[in-house]
């Protein structure tokens, strides 16, 4: 019977000291509480164009610089000119890299107003779109193997195909070369010409 009345006077005991901890932990009446997030860093968003061969939108995490963008884009192609751009500098979101063509490329290089082969783009101003396309009726084998999809050996392929067939008249053409599935088509539509 003691047992009984000692656990239960210690059950008492610890109900009023947890209320009375409650009681004086509690914010005082019309104190907001304010719970704050842990911080957590957004990634960044680049579109990496040029001569590298897989461009496309990456994302980096804050502090990541010019040759991490390469690095995911595949690394350089050999015609690349990176004279002009700054390995080291840091990435910023909404970004667009654009890695230069050499001379004898016939592409032109394109670099930013710092003169730091970096472009940003600018809000209302449409992209140059035909300034990037590849002619597949023209294209050297660096540049078709540049697109998505597309390795050197159907970049080859591509090449073999207008030889023996003559240029495409459309892009939809490219389909009819061996390898070139509907989900490679879709990634390189916007990217091709004739």
């Amino acid at each position: 019977m003691k047992n009984i009345l000692y656990v239960l006077l210690g059950t008492l005991a610890g109900f009023a000291l947890a209320g009375l901890l409650m009681f004086v932990s509690r914010p005082p009446a019309g104190q907001p509480i304010i719970l704050q997030a842990a911080p957590t860093e957004a990634p960044i968003a680049v579109h990496v164009i040029g001569a590298v061969p897989r461009p496309g939108l990456y994302e980096f995490s804050q502090g990541a610089r010019v040759q991490d963008a390469i690095d995911a884009a595949g690394g350089l192609l050999a015609s690349a000119d990176v004279s002009s751009i700054n390995l080291a500098a840091l990435l910023e979101d909404g970004q667009q890299l654009d890695v230069p063509y050499g001379g004898d490329s016939g592409q032109t290089p394109r670099t930013g107003d710092d003169n730091s082969g970096l472009e940003l783009p600018t809000a209302g101003t449409p992209a140059s779109a035909n300034s990037e396309l590849i002619n597949i009726n023209t294209a050297s084998l660096e540049e078709l193997d540049s697109l998505p999809g597309i390795g050197p050996t159907t970049a080859q392929k591509i090449i073999d195909y207008r030889e023996a067939n003559g240029p495409f008249s459309v892009i939809e053409d490219i389909t009819n070369v061996s390898g070139i599935g509907p989900s490679t088509y879709e990634e390189i539509k916007d990217l091709i010409t004739v």
